[in-house]
């Protein structure tokens, strides 16, 4: 097993990489050392990530690397592990299934996995085969004794201790019956949703468009449902999200954004729309892209209710005094070291296997 101080070591160079990345990306100043040639491989891992996934833009990677740069801090990082018994763990084999809806969206597993000395084995989405690796091959270089500890496979995984696999509800009766024997972590959908009261101030509502729009809402901390009182105005929501209607400007998301707009004229459902987001009122949480559902709530403590019987469907809860745990305006895509995906912590797990 690796050194706990060599692997910390390596996340931190590795933190200090992504923020010193994120300057040259922004002014695109020339660095006469040996971190120039790195930044200049990472600029073609933009440009090669977002031609295997065209959702994969270089503002939503930016964005994921400047918040990762956040995150491996000395202080934050010893501070995570500070609530851990690192000592006397005995190295294993874990299987990372990983997801690719987002930019790294399974990095927090993969960082777990190598910080408490066991060693991934890692099977990658086809819509993000290259950020990660990159990653590895960056890690590997600051810290050599890392080599045997990072594994990538196409085929079919064998020789492992354990699994963490990330898919969808459909997926994850494939990972029960193949993994299920194994200690695993197997997660399903979930989605996050808002409450409003109606008395948000405006800055409150902008921010919630970064909570809605951000990777244009494929990821689970995405806000895709929300829950507002009788004669709610929608109005002032949609003036305050307006900053983001430059949104509708990327292909994809404007063909989604087309094509839903006409299953739901056709189907003649009702909705609200102001050029790049649609509202339509639905019980259920998982909304198509360029749509949010909504849906009316009778009283605040009933809502509550209801929502705590069903946390298992929400990743996030964003409002403004409603209830315990909830995540203020605009701050779901950054999460801390310690939210961890379905409330499941998984250093604890990766200790205990």
């Amino acid at each position: 097993m690796t050194d706990l101080r060599l692997r910390l070591n390596a996340f931190v160079k590795l933190g200090g990489f992504f923020k010193e990345y994120c300057k040259y990306a922004k002014n695109r100043t020339q660095i006469d050392d040996n971190r120039y040639a790195w930044f200049i491989k990472l600029d073609e891992i933009l440009v090669l990530a977002g031609h295997h996934n065209g959702w994969f833009t270089p503002d939503n990677i930016l964005f994921g690397l400047e918040s990762w740069a956040q995150l491996l801090r000395p202080a934050q990082l010893e501070s995570w592990l500070s609530a851990y018994d690192m000592k006397g763990n005995r190295t294993k084999t874990v299987a990372l299934i990983m997801a690719g809806n987002i930019p790294l969206v399974g990095f927090h597993d993969f960082l777990s996995t190598l910080i408490t000395g066991n060693r991934a084995l890692i099977k990658l989405s086809s819509n993000d085969k290259v950020l990660l690796p990159f990653i590895a091959q960056y890690l590997t270089e600051v810290e050599p004794a890392l080599i045997d500890y990072i594994s990538f496979s196409d085929g079919k995984l064998e020789n492992f201790d354990a699994v963490i696999a990330t898919g969808s509800d459909n997926t994850s009766r494939y990972f029960e019956h193949y993994f299920g024997k194994k200690h695993h972590i197997i997660r399903r959908n979930r989605n996050s949703v808002a409450v409003l009261s109606g008395s948000e101030t405006p800055d409150e509502l902008t921010a919630l468009g970064e909570d809605i729009f951000r990777y244009y809402g494929l990821g689970c901390r995405s806000v895709s449902k929300l829950f507002v009182p009788k004669d709610y105005n929608f109005d002032a929501l949609f003036k305050a999200l307006y900053p983001f209607n430059t949104i509708i400007e990327h292909n994809k998301y404007a063909n989604n954004y087309d094509y839903n707009k006409a299953v739901y004229l056709m189907s003649l459902y009702k909705i609200l729309e102001n050029g790049f987001l649609m509202l339509k009122e639905d019980e259920n949480y998982a909304s198509p892209i360029a749509t949010v559902f909504y849906e009316f709530y009778n009283s605040p403590e009933e809502l509550e209710i209801r929502l705590s019987n069903e946390k298992n469907r929400i990743q996030c809860l964003v409002g403004k005094g409603f209830m315990d745990g909830e995540v203020p305006f605009g701050q779901t895509q950054n999460p801390s070291l310690t939210d961890y995906a379905d409330n499941i912590d998984t250093v604890q797990f990766l200790l205990k296997i």
